[in-house]
C-alpha cells in the first residue's frame, strides 16, 4: 500500500528563495491592507501559487503572518551578551533601531487585530515575543550573577514593555522612527538610572 509523504517531506520542496516571495506577498499586502483584508488567496495570487501549497506549509494564515515577520526581522536578540547590563541594553536597542522602520510600519497594520484574534495573538507570541522575553530574562540573569542588580529588582520587569514600547510610540509622537542614537540615548537616560546603574562609559 503506498504511504501518505510526511508533512516535512512536502514542505522541503518548497525553496528558500520561494518561502520567501511568500513572505514578501505576506508583507507587502499586510502594509497595503491591514490584517483583517489580508487573505491566504490573495497572498496566493501575488506569490503565483496555488492556496493549497500556503495552507499545507503554514496551516492559518496567523501562522503565515507570524511566519513572515519573524523571517523580516534581520536581528535577534538571543545572541547579546556584551558583559555588561548596559552594554547588553544598548545592543538590544541597537539591534530593535535596525528594523524600527519595518517592524513599526507592520505592527501598525496589524492594528487591533492582535488583540481581538486569538489565533494571532498566539501565533506572534510564540514566533516574536517569547524568545525576545527569554532574551531578556537571559540578560537580567546574568546581571544578576555578576552582582550588577538584584533579582527582585522592581524595575525589571519592565524593561522590555520599555525599549519596545519606545520604539513603537516614537513616530506617534514625533513622526520619527527610533533609530539607533535614539534608542541608545533612551536607555541611558531612563532603562539604566531606573536600575540603578551609572550609563559611564560601557560600550
Amino acid at each position: 500500500m503506498t504511504q501518505t509523504a510526511p508533512a516535512s517531506a512536502r514542505r522541503s520542496k518548497i525553496s528558500p528563495e520561494r518561502v520567501q516571495e511568500f513572505y514578501e506577498a505576506v508583507l507587502e499586502q499586510l502594509r497595503e491592507n491591514g490584517y483583517e483584508a489580508l487573505t491566504m488567496e490573495g497572498v496566493a495570487a501575488r506569490a503565483c501559487c496555488g492556496k493549497s501549497t500556503l495552507y499545507r506549509q503554514w496551516k492559518t494564515k496567523p501562522q503565515l503572518v507570524a511566519a513572515a515577520l519573524r523571517a523580516n526581522r534581520q536581528g535577534t536578540l538571543a545572541a547579546v551578551d556584551t558583559g555588561t547590563l548596559a552594554g547588553d541594553l544598548r545592543e538590544a536597542a541597537r539591534i530593535a533601531a535596525g528594523t524600527s522602520g519595518r517592524d513599526t510600519r507592520l505592527t501598525q497594520a496589524l492594528g487591533h487585530a492582535v488583540l481581538s484574534d486569538e489565533e494571532l495573538q498566539a501565533a506572534l507570541r510564540e514566533a516574536l515575543v517569547e524568545p525576545e522575553l527569554a532574551a531578556f530574562d537571559a540578560m537580567v540573569a546574568r546581571a544578576v550573577a555578576r552582582g550588577e542588580i538584584t533579582a527582585d529588582h522592581p524595575a525589571v520587569e519592565f524593561l522590555p514593555a520599555q525599549l519596545m514600547g519606545v520604539m513603537r510610540i516614537r513616530p506617534v509622537l514625533e513622526g520619527r522612527y527610533a533609530d539607533a542614537d535614539y534608542l541608545v540615548r533612551f536607555v541611558d537616560a531612563a532603562l539604566l538610572p531606573s536600575l540603578g546603574i551609572t550609563a559611564g562609559t560601557t560600550p
